[in-house]
């Protein structure tokens, strides 16, 4: 896979989807795409330069926020630097590499440190952020089919192991050269303290203290997080995927292991069975901190849940008391003391990478269905927001009540705008994987999942890349019309079909 990260004819490669029933979503999809590329950025110095910038300042950059970034680019990685923008956290903290220097605006926040027009190095901003490399790459790979990439991760480099291990053996803060704030996150028998800023989750109402949260930031000292043991978990469980690809059978056991351990502490310890829930921990008894937010979608995410809980969970994401109603995946429940119909950014407004996370548990859980019917719901918000509300835009996070962006912290000042950054998983990823039902991809062995909509008019997708296939899929009624460079085998709802290279009509 050839790429160019500067390339002024970027359109080309990028899918196309069709969508007779609803083709403003198309749209919207080419707007997403756009703003996206103008955060393409380029910092001499970088160890990766082009690279995605995250949508807030010049003078930082976010793990967490890169490795969402990179679970859109992977459609169009020929011209989207996805991937290629976690090399610099790798080269950062394992590769004794500096990053480059910015002239930073007057527009940069204060806590930087940073005086406009004076250069300052890029720093990271958080290393304890959600340690989710390894989902990405593995997620991203299924795109590429680029086991060279793969290899030079995990044999040469072993910079995913490593960020592994080095969470496994955070015991105290500890500030890091090159990174902007210290870690909090401390490794426990039964799993992971933490803080709400490194877990992405700023003023989440998580650890509080009795029925309503009183501080912005309760962080309760004692509490293992939930999503903490279960992000963790997922690189395990991706590094053992990945092994398998490179068909390294010893590995895989060695992190499958690794994974199955971490799965057992979440079932034996975090589930109640009571409120038929995953909840955040306390360390000294075990006592759950009840507080049902997004993070406990994790456990889905990670196929950590079993079954009967993984369908107790689907069920909340469609109840209006709950995850559900008009605007799917609040970050905590609608019902709960401490959700803020303006959203106030962690108490009670919808984020795409949260939202995105929890979407990816479904399909792959099963509920297909309910993916595309929340997954849906949750563009059709956004598309909404972009049409009526002024500037006409996509958002840090939006309100889980009315169309329009979510209030910040203060509950008054609007979030950011132009944030894609991760936001543009929405009108991409979620569009692409589950309104029109793309919701699986394997390069490595050639084939597409595809749970068509029943709608009426064409739908699909052109221009739809993996490995070194290009193929154009469209269905119109009981016709799909499929014209491929390539072999490969595409699942429609169900039933396998075997696509030869040029065109081809299917009879569903």
């Amino acid at each position: 896979m050839k790429k160019d990260f500067r390339a002024k004819k970027w359109k080309e490669f990028v899918p196309i989807p069709v969508f007779d029933e609803r083709p403003e979503f198309t749209e919207f999809y080419k707007k997403a795409w756009e703003i996206a590329r103008a955060h393409v950025k380029e910092v001499k110095g970088m160890p990766q330069t082009p690279y995605m910038d995250e949508a807030f300042c010049d003078t930082q950059i976010w793990i967490w926020d890169s490795c969402f970034m990179s679970l859109f680019c992977k459609f169009a990685q020929e011209v989207f630097p996805g991937v290629e923008t976690l090399e610099n956290f790798y080269e950062a903290l394992y590769g004794g590499k500096s990053l480059g220097e910015v002239i930073p605006t007057e527009n940069e926040p204060a806590w930087t440190g940073a005086v406009a027009g004076k250069p300052k190095r890029v720093d990271i901003h958080i290393a304890d952020n959600p340690p989710l490399f390894a989902w990405a790459e593995y997620e991203n790979a299924l795109y590429s089919g680029d086991v060279e990439r793969l290899k030079k991760l995990l044999y040469e480099k072993k910079f995913l192991q490593k960020h592994y291990e080095w969470i496994e053996n955070l015991r105290e803060n500890t500030k890091i050269n090159g990174v902007l704030c210290e870690t909090c996150l401390k490794k426990t028998e039964l799993g992971y303290k933490w803080e709400g800023g490194r877990s992405g989750m700023d003023n989440t109402p998580r650890g509080r203290k009795g029925e309503k949260a009183n501080e912005d930031r309760p962080n309760d000292p004692d509490m293992l997080w939930i999503d903490a043991i279960c992000q963790q978990a997922l690189t395990a469980k991706k590094l053992s995927e990945t092994f398998r690809i490179l068909n390294d059978k010893e590995n895989a056991e060695v992190w499958e292991k690794n994974y199955e351990e971490k799965k057992r502490i979440v079932n034996d310890n975090y589930w109640d069975e009571k409120d038929k829930f995953y909840y955040d921990i306390d360390c000294k008894d075990g006592h759950f901190i009840k507080v049902p937010s997004i993070a406990s979608f994790w456990t889905m995410t990670a196929g950590i849940a079993t079954k009967e809980r993984a369908k107790a969970l689907a069920g909340y994401l469609t109840d209006p008391e709950m995850f559900g109603g008009n605007v799917p995946f609040t970050t905590v429940a609608r019902k709960d003391a401490d959700f803020v119909p303006e959203g106030r950014y962690w108490r009670g407004s919808v984020w795409l990478p949260t939202a995105y996370a929890a979407l990816k548990g479904l399909a792959d859980y099963g509920y297909v269905e309910e993916a595309r019917e929340t997954g849906k719901a949750l563009l059709e918000h956004m598309y909404r927001t972009y049409t009526e509300y002024e500037p006409h835009t996509i958002w840090e996070c939006y309100s889980p009540t009315e169309y329009k962006p979510a209030t910040q912290t203060d509950n008054v000042t609007i979030v950011r705008p132009n944030f894609c950054g991760w936001s543009a998983l929405g009108p991409i990823a979620v569009y692409i994987e589950y309104v029109l039902g793309f919701y699986k991809v394997n390069a490595f062995e050639n084939s597409v999942k595809w749970a068509k909509p029943d709608v009426k008019g064409k739908v699909g997708v052109k221009n739809f890349r993996f490995g070194d296939v290009v193929t154009d899929i469209i269905a119109d009624g009981n016709k799909c019309f499929v014209v491929s460079n390539g072999e490969y085998a595409l699942e429609i709802n169900g039933k396998e079909y075997k696509i030869e290279k040029g065109e081809q009509e299917l009879t569903l």
